[in-house]
């Protein structure tokens, strides 16, 4: 059977990585929701911002590409992305913060990722990664006991979200928090700012997207986070990391995109090249709405990269887009 390789797999998970936090937010729930970052070390560099200034007629729109858990010392950001919140009237998350942040949302997708045959997760697991899942379970025991995880109750899972449960956590482990992502820092902001938000889609369409993974990509998916546990693991993390930090935007396309584009072209068309072509006409309507002001839309960065993103896209429809980055100059 032929496997995702780890870049796909951290592609998958970054793209749907909002939806897939929020809807797992009881995993994070004895973790105190962070107002505002912990201040980084003096003379710390910020990051090199993914951040596009699109003009329309009646307007601007920035996009700024996200990374969905960061650490500490990736705050403060840079002057360019304060300059740019500034300057707009409302933002536009992938999925509204009110949905992200409501236990409804993980109430959902644990019912989606319920088994509903009467059987166990290990009944269809090849023998290879039902033992590497045990491995796992029995490493990570305390931090999954703090999640309300037991073994057993995982068992009660689709493959997809057990697949998730290991890759999150992998993460944090690495010091990567999701009460520290862009998006959930520009939620705050916006709030304390009384600048309104919304969605280009709904949590429950993000969950969709998961759950409607087939088995074989759902096996490879949960076999290859296994993989992807341990040292080697959280290299990859760390380039990834790395990269959105540099403000890398080839590098985040090769190592998110490229080869899942190449090798498995309809999962990819599916979770990246649909979505986007959804959002390109909401975000030409923010353009063209005189009453609307300026925009900043957050989303993951993989959705603004390459010929498939919405950067290109919208440069192909005629309009005037810039890269804001003193920082590149």
């Amino acid at each position: 059977m032929r496997l995702l390789n780890r870049r796909s797999l951290k592609s998958l998970l970054l793209s749907l990585a909002v939806a897939a936090v929020a809807a797992a937010g009881f995993a994070f729930a004895e973790k105190p929701q962070t107002a505002a970052p912990p201040s980084a070390a003096a003379g710390a560099v910020p990051p090199v911002p993914l951040l596009w200034k699109v003009s329309g007629e009646s307007g601007a729109v920035y996009l700024l590409g996200s990374f969905h858990l960061l650490k500490p010392a990736d705050y403060p950001l840079s002057a360019d992305v304060d300059a740019a919140f500034d300057d707009v009237d409302k933002l536009v998350f992938e999925i509204p913060p009110d949905e992200m942040n409501s236990p409804a949302l993980g109430m959902k997708m644990g019912q989606a990722a319920m088994r509903t045959d009467g059987t166990l997760l290990d009944s269809e697991l090849p023998e290879e990664t039902a033992a590497g899942l045990k491995r796992w379970l029995d490493a990570n025991a305390a931090t999954l006991q703090k999640m309300q995880l037991t073994p057993q109750t995982m068992q009660m899972f689709e493959p997809w979200f057990v697949a998730l449960m290991v890759t999150i956590t992998e993460m944090t482990n690495y010091g990567l928090d999701p009460a520290l992502g862009l998006d959930t820092h520009f939620a705050t902001r916006a709030q304390e700012a009384g600048k309104p938000t919304s969605g280009l889609e709904t949590g429950e369409q993000q969950i969709a997207f998961l759950d409607g993974m087939d088995r074989k990509e759902q096996l490879q998916f949960l076999q290859e986070s296994l993989d992807s546990t341990g040292a080697e693991g959280r290299k990859e993390i760390e380039k990834l990391h790395a990269a959105w930090r540099g403000g890398d935007a080839r590098a985040m396309w090769e190592g998110m995109a490229a080869e899942m584009r190449e090798q498995f072209p309809a999962l990819y068309h599916r979770i990246n090249v649909e979505r986007n072509d959804a959002w390109v006409p909401e975000i030409e309507a923010l353009l063209g709405d005189a009453a609307g002001g300026n925009t900043l839309v957050v989303v993951g960065a993989l959705h603004l990269l390459g010929d498939d993103g919405v950067v290109e896209k919208l440069q192909a429809k005629g309009f005037e887009v810039e890269r804001i980055c003193s920082a590149c100059r």
